[in-house]
Formats: C-alpha cells, sequence, structure tokens
C-alpha cells in the first residue's frame, strides 16, 4: 500500500508539473512593458535626452504624463544616489499622492496593482533637486492588456523661474517648529512657483538650486555660472539649449542667499558695496534678457528675511530701473513679505505667495 501511495504521488507531480509551469510563465508574461521613447509620454522641464530610452531627470519640477489603460502600473528609476523623491499621481489625486523614494541604482517600485477598469493618469513629478542627483527613467510596466493612451495636452503658456532654495520648496513640508532639511520634507510639487503655474494653466521650468546666490553661494558656484546647463547635478559642462523651449513670462528669486552671506557671513571680501551688488544683479537680469528678448521678466525676493527691510528690494528696484531706462520695457518688481518665520518657508507661506504671485501675472500678462 505504501508503495502505491508514493507511485501515485510521484505521477500526480509529474502532471501538475507542466500546469504549475504553465501559471508561472504566464504569470511572468502577464505584463506590458512601456520604453521611455514612447511617443505618448509628455516630459516637462529640462531633461537630459541623449539617452532616449533612459532620459534623464535632475531639475526639481520635472517631470513625466501619460495616459493609460490596465489596472497595474509600476515605475522603472535608475536613481544616481538614492536621495531623490518623487510625487506619482494618478487620477489628478495630488492631495494624497504616493511619494516614491528612490533608491540608489535600477530598481522597480510597483505603485498600483488594483486600479479600477478604464482610462488612468499619471504624472511623475521630482520633489526634489540636482542636489541629490539625477534619476534615469527606465520607462513603466503595466498589466497585460495595459497600453498608453494619447498623451495629454500640453499647456500653451510658458513660466521659468530662476531661484534657490525657497523656489525649490526646500523644507515646506516640515513642522513649523521642528528642522527644514530632511529630503523627504522638500516638495517642489508645493512651492509657490509650482502652485502658481497650475493655478495658470502654464508650463514651467523651475532652475533652482538651494544655496545659490548671484555673487555668493554656500558652495564654489554661483546662479550666473549655473543657469545655463542641462543638469541640474552640481557645476557642470551640460548645456541647455534655450532656442528649444522660450518662456512667455521668466520670475528670478534671487539675493536670499547674497544677503546672508554677505551681510550677516561676512564671507564675500572685500564686502561689495551698494553699487557693486546692484551692478552685479543687473548683469545677471541682463544675460536673461539675452536669451528671451520678449519675455516679460518678473525680478522678484522674498518671502524670507531679504525682504525683512527695504535694503535688498532696493538693490533690485534700482537695477531694474536701470535696465528700464535703457529701454526695456518688460521688467516688473515683486516682493514677498517677510512673516517674521526664521526658517524656509512652509507650505502655508508658499501658498500665500503663489496667491500674490498668481494675481499679479493674471493682470500683467491677461492669463485669465
Amino acid at each position: 500500500m505504501k508503495s502505491l501511495l508514493l507511485r501515485t504521488k510521484a505521477l500526480c507531480q509529474r502532471l501538475l508539473l507542466p500546469v504549475v509551469l504553465t501559471v508561472f510563465c504566464s504569470t511572468a508574461a502577464a505584463s506590458t512593458f512601456i520604453s521611455p521613447d514612447h511617443s505618448h509620454f509628455l516630459y516637462t522641464g529640462r531633461i537630459d535626452f541623449s539617452k532616449a530610452k533612459s532620459p534623464s531627470l535632475s531639475w526639481p519640477g520635472t517631470s513625466i504624463k501619460a495616459n493609460f489603460s490596465g489596472s497595474s502600473l509600476t515605475i522603472v528609476l535608475d536613481d544616481q544616489h538614492g536621495k531623490n523623491y518623487f510625487n506619482v499621481i494618478i487620477d489628478g489625486n495630488d492631495s494624497s499622492p504616493f511619494v516614491l523614494q528612490a533608491k540608489q541604482g535600477e530598481h522597480r517600485y510597483l505603485i498600483s496593482s488594483s486600479l479600477s477598469a478604464g482610462a488612468h493618469s499619471l504624472e511623475i513629478y521630482k520633489r526634489t533637486e540636482g542636489e541629490e542627483g539625477a534619476s534615469q527613467f527606465k520607462g513603466l510596466v503595466l498589466d497585460a492588456s495595459g497600453k498608453l493612451l494619447a498623451p495629454p495636452n500640453r499647456p500653451q503658456r510658458r513660466m521659468e523661474i530662476y531661484g534657490d532654495s525657497i523656489s525649490s520648496g526646500m523644507g515646506n513640508e516640515g513642522a513649523d517648529n521642528g528642522a527644514d532639511d530632511l529630503l523627504s520634507d522638500k516638495n517642489n510639487y508645493l512651492a509657490y512657483g509650482a502652485i502658481a503655474a497650475r493655478a495658470l494653466n502654464a508650463e514651467l521650468h523651475t532652475i533652482s538650486q538651494s544655496g545659490i546666490g548671484v555673487m555668493i553661494s554656500w558652495f564654489d558656484f554661483t546662479m550666473p555660472q549655473f543657469y545655463d546647463q542641462l543638469s541640474a547635478v552640481g557645476n557642470n559642462n551640460s548645456s541647455w539649449e534655450f532656442s528649444s523651449w522660450t518662456p512667455d513670462l521668466v520670475l528670478i528669486n534671487l539675493m536670499q542667499n547674497d544677503k546672508w552671506l554677505i551681510d550677516n557671513e561676512k564671507r564675500l571680501q572685500p564686502v561689495p558695496d551698494d553699487a557693486q551688488r546692484i551692478v552685479a544683479y543687473q548683469q545677471f537680469i541682463a544675460t536673461i534678457r539675452s536669451k528671451y528678448p520678449k519675455a516679460q521678466i518678473i525680478c522678484a525676493l522674498g518671502s524670507m528675511d531679504a525682504t525683512a527691510t527695504e535694503q535688498w528690494p532696493n538693490y533690485v528696484r534700482k537695477a531694474v530701473k536701470n535696465l528700464q531706462d535703457q529701454g526695456d520695457t518688460q521688467l516688473d518688481t515683486l516682493f514677498f513679505p517677510f512673516t517674521g518665520y526664521g526658517q524656509h518657508p512652509r507650505v502655508a507661506q508658499h501658498q500665500a505667495n503663489a496667491k500674490q504671485l498668481t494675481a499679479f501675472i493674471r493682470e500683467k500678462m491677461r492669463w485669465y
């Protein structure tokens, strides 16, 4: 009897093996890979496409949008340092995005395996900066019946921001009484510029770096050395092709770090006088103007302590006035008030600044 049972068990195992293998193989094959060079992806920002199948995202706010069908979604990324964070927004639900913390190297990230039947929208949005390194997008994995649908429409209006940690969104999701240097609390999606751009239905490029200044930074390069790069990872020799994307409006929010490092830290020696500060800022504005002869340029400042007094806003005003006297009629100033809060602006302050900026742009550009 025992030998009969053993022979029966062996027979069952032989009979079941093909079934198990069939189920395993069909499960492994039950997916659809979407390459990054698919024409239905909508990319936004300064993205390096030198490798079409692994475009590199480094600037804050660079994003990938798509429409797709299917019940599951997996994102494939190859991250440089394992320090980047992304918002993954499904079906426009940006109030509770999937926050993806990238690991170093190439990995697959399952976002959902239980999406409802039908069409869905996707946005992959880089929360962090070039300071955290670049991340290569390696594609999507959908279920076997999934596919990319026609892409969303690209906004017709275009905005660009040159800024520092304020424009990046440094620490904006931190507690009011807590630190603001955690990478998980840096969310460019909720920075004032990004909020305003969405309200105005404008495509936005954010060229920002925490700690950067016009004359001096917390590191060994300044915005005049950094602004024209394709890659945001440190000071490098990459070059952005300005003719490839021209904004209707440019906002420049710099000089907070200059103010701190020159007046508070005394790190720039000899200390520049008022005239030298004005000239340095004016030269950078003129450089941006040379790239975009027809763009409206807003020279902004705030909302940290550079606007606590009129000293630094007056440098901006004087530089703008000088350029206006030279015939530039498409220059404005805008100052975000200092609230007395001693750290980086939190989301509530970004929202207030965005409201101020949106109203100003609506009036100036007639973007209703």
